[in-house]
């Protein structure tokens, strides 16, 4: 149980609780081991009287009207005993169970903490499926060992000594033969354990590769239909889902083992109360009231000795889950956070010697990369596809961090800037646009949840997709579904622009935003960039020349490393890759409007 360990600060947190249910659990045995000995009076009275009866056959009325007062007597208290078992039964569940679902709440938000806290290169790493197994089947298979494990638990403890306790005090020798079987149940116990614990890991790591299975096949739905895939995913679904079945079978044909054992051991418990106890009987050494108490103590013990294999399964199964809960809770990650906010960010933005390769496939994308943004200044950053455009724009919004070299703002190193101030500061539209399954205007507002309706209308106007929405069912209050899915590549766009612009940033980086607007909306959204981007420094990464843009500088990339910067017109005169870039752009211009 050592991953299970982690818990042990949830349970402290609510021990007050914890330890009203032990009390609880403790008072409803208490009473509930009283009720044997009360049947076992009640049988032994019984026989006593019909023995005395039998020398006064003459006194019927007498004996009846006794016999019945003291059965009534019994008859009360076992009543009594059995309604008060059953409120610190409600109680010990209200308690216990419920405190599993405190920690159950808190176990998720520590994981959704984890998640928001990890760098982009976690994400990578892991998809999406696997992240929701854990946060969702995970917990839930740890939430069964800290609520129904641990209350059924306690129970087995507490009413294991007090139903030993009074059995030795009755009768020690008859106990002594009803106990017999128990080793033997802890020993098939603890063999038993280790290949629960094997299965219900494998499951759970099975059962993480189809959920990652489904979503990403849901995802692609459209890629899967278009090109009559959807007879293969079944296929490859089907078989993931056997060997899940599999897996799942194996670990339930073990845990079918702990069931038909259990009860062949309390039956053997029974059979012996019976025989040795018949035995005693005979020779005197115990009433038949002792007897039928033993055998109803041994019934009680039935469910809990039973749920000791049902606890086993549990704990081993979150024993696995709660491991793979921790491999995620143990991630470190590898852009901290500073916390050094500062009053204004804004000002020169340089890199210096900086050189990145991506963690998960190897590529270096930078290569020595320095250059100065003036605050203020518009660069444009073109350069072949995979030159490492892209990667500026990620490592500007410290969502990787270079392997040398600095980025600065201002004069300061942005690892030693407040991250949320850093990120809030810059107004970021990536090339591989992502919407909100959400209304169009709260996608346009998750960049500043201040802004009212009329900002919200005024800013989708600005980029040229106002009357795109207002011809939509519900205008802005459509929602767009998953990942904007029922936009168009170009109306995305442009909410993201406006996403981006409406949060009022001093820096703004445009990674490729207007590849899927046609040229009339282009022109529209250029010519309010002139404005809207006056006083901010902008870094617009793009594969083609916006001739009617001013900008300052021109930054050629290639290989991951600078080709060519400096202005515009310095760029010109060299007749390099820019100088091309902008040849081409004129030609193709004079084409289309001759």
């Amino acid at each position: 149980m050592k991953n299970l360990r982690i818990l042990n600060k949830y349970i402290l947190r609510y021990k007050w609780r914890l330890l009203v249910g032990i009390i609880c659990v403790t008072c409803s045995n208490f009473f509930k081991a009283r009720v044997p000995l009360e049947i076992g009076k009640a049988l032994d009275f019984v026989l006593e009287e019909v023995q005395n009866f039998k020398g006064q056959s003459s006194n019927a009325e007498m004996f009846t009207d006794k016999l019945g007062s003291h059965l009534w007597q019994f008859g009360i208290t076992v009543l009594v005993y059995a309604l008060i078992m059953g409120v610190f039964m409600y109680f010990m569940r209200q308690t216990i169970i419920y405190n599993s679902r405190l920690i159950e709440y808190d176990l998720r938000k520590a994981i959704y903490d984890k998640y928001q806290e990890l760098d982009i290169s976690f994400f990578k790493k892991h998809n999406t499926g696997d992240l929701m197994s854990r946060i969702a089947e995970d917990v839930t298979k740890v939430r069964m060992y800290l609520g129904p494990a641990v209350l059924y638990g306690i129970n087995l403890v507490s009413l294991f000594a007090m139903v030993i306790y009074a059995m030795v005090t009755t009768n020690p020798t008859l106990s002594l033969y009803t106990l017999l079987p128990l080793p033997f149940l802890s020993i098939s116990i603890y063999m038993v354990s280790s290949v629960i614990n094997k299965k219900s890991e494998a499951i759970q790591i099975q059962l993480a590769t189809l959920t990652s299975f489904a979503q990403e096949s849901y995802s692609g739905i459209q890629i899967i239909k278009s090109y009559v895939k959807e007879k293969s995913f079944g296929k490859a679904f089907a078989e993931e889902s056997d060997l899940f079945k599999s897996k799942s079978l194996e670990l339930a044909k073990v845990n079918a083992m702990f069931f038909p054992l259990m009860i062949l051991l309390i039956s053997t418990s029974t059979l012996l109360t019976i025989l040795m106890g018949g035995i005693q009987v005979i020779n005197g050494y115990a009433t038949a009231g002792e007897i039928a108490q033993f055998i109803i103590y041994v019934n009680m013990l039935t469910w809990p000795v039973t749920a000791i294999g049902w606890i086993a399964s549990i704990i081993q199964t979150a024993e696995a889950s709660q491991k793979r809960i921790n491999e995620f809770l143990d991630e470190k990650t590898k852009i901290a956070n500073a916390k050094q906010p500062i009053e204004y960010l804004s000002g020169d933005i340089t890199f210096e010697n900086v050189s990145f390769t991506y963690p998960n496939s190897g590529i270096t994308a930078l290569k020595d990369i320095s250059f100065t943004l003036k605050e203020g200044e518009k660069m444009i950053v073109v350069g072949k596809t995979a030159s490492g455009k892209s990667t500026l724009a990620e490592l500007m919004l410290r969502l990787y961090d270079p392997e040398a070299g600095s980025i600065t703002i201002a004069g300061q190193n942005i690892k030693d800037l407040d991250l949320n101030q850093l990120r809030h500061a810059i107004g970021y539209v990536p090339q591989d646009v992502f919407l909100f399954s959400d209304s169009v205007s709260n996608n346009i507002r998750f960049g500043n949840h201040e802004a009212d309706d009329n900002r919200v209308l005024d800013f989708a106007e600005h980029v040229s997709v106002k009357q795109d929405i207002l011809n939509l069912p519900e205008q802005f209050e459509t929602r767009v579904g998953e990942r904007g899915v029922s936009l168009s590549g170009g109306q995305k766009q442009r909410v993201s622009i406006a996403r981006a612009l409406i949060k009022d940033p001093q820096i703004v980086i445009l990674d490729d935003c207007l590849s899927a607007v046609d040229t009339a909306t282009e022109q529209h959204i250029l010519s309010y960039f002139k404005t809207a981007l006056k006083d901010k420094s902008a870094i617009i990464i793009t594969h083609r020349i916006f001739t009617t843009l001013d900008v300052d500088k021109v930054l050629v990339m290639g290989d991951g490393q600078i080709v060519e910067f400096g202005t515009p017109e310095e760029l010109m005169k060299t007749g390099g890759f820019y100088y091309q870039m902008v040849t081409d752009e004129l030609e193709e211009n004079q084409v289309k409007t001759s």
